[in-house]
C-alpha cells in the first residue's frame, strides 16, 4: 500500500513556522466502501468520526428517554432497579466518551488542517488509527448489552463499589477495558494534532494569527495528553482488582478508599473542559461571522482558554467535599473553583461584546451559538454555587448536580456542536441545511432542554436524590418529573428534525451544483477552498498576513477608514482545479490493527486465549505498517488507481 507520511525537507520561515517542501502521494479514489475503510484523508476521517458519534448519540438518547419514562411517575415500572443502574451508567458513558468527545474530534480532524493552511495532519495513518480504535472501543463497550450485564456503577465508576464484590457481573469489566481502548485513540489523536498545529502552519501564520477554534482544539489536545494517562492508570488498577485478584481499591487490605475518586476527578475535571472548549471554539467562529465583526478581545479569548486548561487541574476535589478530605482541602478547592470562573466569564463577556453593536444575522448557526452563551452562563452560575462548601454539601448527590452538569455539557458543548453542524455543513458536503427546519430544530431543542433540566434544580433543592430508580408519591416530585419527561421527548423530536433536515436537504441538493464559495461571508482560512473541500485542500497553500486572513482578502478600507469590499468571494476563493497534488495513500493496516483490541478485551474478561488472535493482529499490523513501501505505484486500494508512475516525475505539484 502506498504511503508517504511526512515530507523529508522543511523550510523554517521568517515567523518560525515549518513549511513542508516535500511531495506527498495519494491516488485519486472514488467513494466506495473500500475508500472509506482505508482512507487517511483528514476530511473523511472527520466525517467518519461525526457519523459514528451521531450513531452513538442516538443510542445515548434512547437510553435517556427510557430513564425519563421510568421517572415520569412515582413507583415507575418501565425499568427495574438493576436495569436502571445500567441504563443511566451507559447513558453517561456514551454521551461523554462516545458522543461529545468524538464530535469534537470530527470538527478538529476536518477543520484544523484547513484553518492552518495544511494539506493534511502530520501523521495521516495514525489519524486513521485513532478513529478505528475509538470505534472499536465504543462498539466493544456496547456489546456488554449483548454478552450480559452492562456497566452499572455510573460514568464515574467509583471503586470499591465497582469492585467484584459489589458489581459481580461483567459490566464493569467492559467499562474498564472499553474506556482504556478509547483512551488510546484519544492519546494518538492528541499527539497528532499537537504536532500538526506546531509544525504545519501555512507561511505567515503565527500562533496568534490562528483562529480561536484552532487554539481551543490545541488546548484540548494538551489536556488529553496529560489527563487520559491518569484515568488509564485508574482503569488499569480496577481491571486488575476485578480480574487478577489485586487489592488496589480494597480498604480491608490497606487501600485508600478515596484513591479512585482522586484519580478519576484529576482526570474528570479537565475532561469537562475537554468537552466544552471545542464548543467555545466553534461559537467563537460563528458569532463574529454573524455579527459582522471580528471577535472582541482575541488575545483575551486565547489566553482565557489557556487559563481554563491550566486551572482545570486545580479544582478536582470540589467533587469530593462530602468525602471527608478535611477543612483545609475544602477551603483551598473552594477558592480555586471560584477563580476558574474568571477566565470563563471573560469568554462570555467577549462573546457578548462581539455581538454588541454588530449587524446581527440570526441564521440557524447563530441561534445555536447564542443558545450556548445563555445556557452555559446558567450552568456556570450553578457551578459557582458548588464552590461554597455548605451549599455544595446540600446539593451533592441530588438532581441539582444533574441539572448543572447538563446545562454545561448539553447547553454548552452539544448546542455548540449543532452550531458547527449548520455552519460548516456546506463546507463538508457542498449543500446547505434547510433554514426553516434548522430554526425549528433549534427552538425544539432549546425549549425541550430547559423543560428537561431546568426543573432538576428545583427537585434537587427539594431533596430528590440522583441515581434512584423510583420515588414514592407524596414528596412533591411528581409534577416536575413529568415536565422533565415531556421535555426530554421534545428534545428527541428536535434531534429527529435535524436528521430529517439532513435527508431533505441532501435530496434537494441532488443533481444541483455545490453551494457557491463563502456562503456565510466568513472570516477564517478554510473558506478559501471550494465547497465541498477538494481532496488536496488548497490549490496553492496560502500565505497568511492577518488574523482572519480570508476576510481581509475580501475587505479593505477607503481613504476615510471605512470598511469596503475590495474583492468578491469568487475572486478570492480557489476553484479546486489543481491536479496531481500528491498526498498520503490509503492503508488497511490502521483498521486491522484496531480490530485486535476488542479480541484482547474479550480475552481479559472471558478467556485469556482470546487475547492471542488480538495480539497477533496488532503485531502483524505494526510489522506490516512499519515495512509498508513508501511508494508502491502498483498497489491496489480497491478504487480507481491513479497512475503515479506517470506523475511521479513530470506532474507533481509541490506542497507549498
Amino acid at each position: 500500500m502506498t504511503q508517504t507520511l511526512e515530507p523529508e525537507v522543511e523550510e523554517v520561515t521568517e515567523d518560525g513556522t515549518h513549511q513542508p517542501l516535500g511531495v506527498y502521494t495519494r491516488p485519486k479514489g472514488g467513494n466506495g466502501w473500500r475508500d472509506w475503510v482505508t482512507t487517511v484523508d483528514h476530511k473523511k476521517i472527520g466525517i467518519l468520526y461525526g457519523a459514528a458519534a451521531l450513531f452513538f448519540f442516538l443510542i445515548g438518547g434512547i437510553e435517556a428517554l427510557l430513564i425519563r419514562l421510568q421517572l415520569a411517575t412515582p413507583d415507575g415500572t418501565v425499568l427495574g432497579a438493576d436495569m436502571y443502574n445500567q441504563m443511566f451508567t451507559m447513558h453517561g458513558v456514551t454521551m461523554v466518551f462516545l458522543v461529545i468527545m468524538p464530535l469534537a474530534a470530527a470538527f478538529a480532524n476536518y477543520l484544523l488542517p484547513l484553518q492552518i493552511g495544511a494539506r493534511d495532519v502530520a501523521f495521516p495513518r495514525l489519524n486513521a488509527l485513532s478513529f478505528w480504535i475509538f470505534l472499536a472501543g465504543g462498539l466493544f463497550l456496547n456489546t456488554a448489552w449483548i454478552f450480559g450485564d452492562a456497566p452499572d456503577g455510573g460514568w464515574f465508576g467509583y471503586a470499591p463499589n465497582t469492585g467484584i464484590v459489589f458489581s459481580p457481573g461483567n459490566g464493569m469489566d467492559f467499562y474498564a477495558i472499553g474506556l482504556q481502548i478509547t483512551g488510546i485513540a484519544s492519546l494518538i489523536s492528541a499527539m497528532n494534532l499537537i504536532v500538526t498545529v506546531l509544525n504545519m502552519r501555512a507561511p505567515g501564520m503565527t500562533l496568534f494569527k490562528m483562529p480561536v477554534f484552532t487554539w481551543m482544539i490545541l488546548v484540548v489536545q494538551f489536556l488529553l495528553a496529560f489527563a487520559v494517562p491518569v484515568i488509564t492508570v485508574a482503569l488499569f488498577l480496577l481491571m486488575f482488582d476485578r480480574n487478577f485478584g489485586s487489592h488496589f481499591f480494597n480498604p480491608e487490605m490497606g487501600a485508600d478508599p478515596l484513591l479512585w475518586q482522586h484519580l478519576f476527578w484529576i482526570f474528570g475535571h479537565p475532561e469537562v473542559y475537554i468537552l466544552i472548549l471545542p464548543s467555545f471554539g466553534i461559537i467563537s467562529e460563528v458569532i463574529p461571522t454573524f455579527s459582522r465583526k471580528p471577535i472582541f478581545g482575541y488575545p483575551f479569548m486565547v489566553f482565557s482558554g489557556i487559563a481554563i486548561g491550566f486551572m482545570g487541574w486545580g479544582v478536582w476535589a470540589h467533587h469530593m467535599f462530602v468525602s471527608g478530605i478535611g477543612p483545609i482541602s475544602v477551603a483551598a478547592f473552594s477558592l480555586s473553583t471560584m477563580f476558574i470562573a474568571v477566565p470563563t466569564g471573560v469568554k462570555i463577556l467577549n462573546w457578548m461584546a462581539t455581538m454588541w453593536g454588530g449587524k446581527l444575522l440570526f441564521n440557524t448557526p447563530m441561534l445555536f451559538a447564542a443558545g450556548v452563551v445563555s445556557m452555559f452562563t446558567i450552568g456556570g452560575l450553578s457551578g459557582v454555587t458548588h464552590s461554597v462548601a455548605p451549599a455544595d454539601t446540600q446539593q451533592t448527590d441530588t438532581y441539582y448536580i444533574v441539572a448543572h452538569f447538563h446545562y454545561v455539557i448539553f447547553g454548552g458543548a452539544l448546542l455548540g456542536i449543532f452550531a458547527g453542524f449548520y455552519f460548516w455543513w456546506p463546507k463538508v458536503f457542498g449543500y446547505m441545511l434547510g433554514e426553516k427546519l434548522g430554526k425549528l430544530n433549534f427552538w425544539l431543542m432549546i425549549i425541550g432542554f430547559n423543560l428537561t433540566f431546568g426543573p432538576m434544580h428545583i427537585l434537587g433543592l427539594q431533596g430528590m436524590s440522583r441515581r434512584i430508580h423510583s420515588y414514592s408519591p407524596g414528596f412533591g416530585f411528581e409534577f416536575w418529573n413529568l415536565v422533565e419527561t415531556i421535555g426530554s421527548f421534545v428534545i428527541g423530536i428536535g434531534v429527529l428534525l435535524f436528521l430529517i433536515n439532513i435527508y431533505a436537504s441532501a435530496k434537494k441538493a441532488k443533481g444541483q451544483p455545490p453551494v457557491g464559495p463563502d456562503p456565510w461571508d466568513a472570516r477564517s482560512l478554510e473558506w478559501i477552498t471550494p465547497n465541498p473541500t477538494p481532496v488536496h485542500n488548497f490549490d496553492e497553500v496560502p500565505v497568511v498576513e492577518e488574523l482572519d486572513d480570508f476576510w481581509h482578502r475580501k475587505y479593505g478600507k477607503d481613504e476615510n477608514g471605512k470598511v469596503i469590499r475590495i474583492a468578491s468571494a469568487e475572486e478570492v476563493c480557489q476553484d479546486g482545479s489543481a491536479e496531481n497534488v500528491h498526498l498520503p495513500s490509503p492503508s488497511y493496516w490502521p483498521l486491522i490493527l484496531a480490530l485486535g483490541f476488542p479480541f484482547i478485551g474479550y480475552g481479559l474478561i472471558y478467556n485469556l486465549w482470546f487475547c492471542v488472535p488480538g495480539g497477533i493482529m496488532i503485531l502483524m499490523s505494526i510489522y506490516a505498517w512499519a515495512f509498508e513501501p513508501p511508494d508502491d505505484p502498483d498497489a491496489d486500494h480497491g478504487e480507481e488507481q491513479h497512475d503515479m508512475n506517470s506523475d511521479s516525475e513530470t506532474e507533481e505539484v509541490s506542497v507549498d
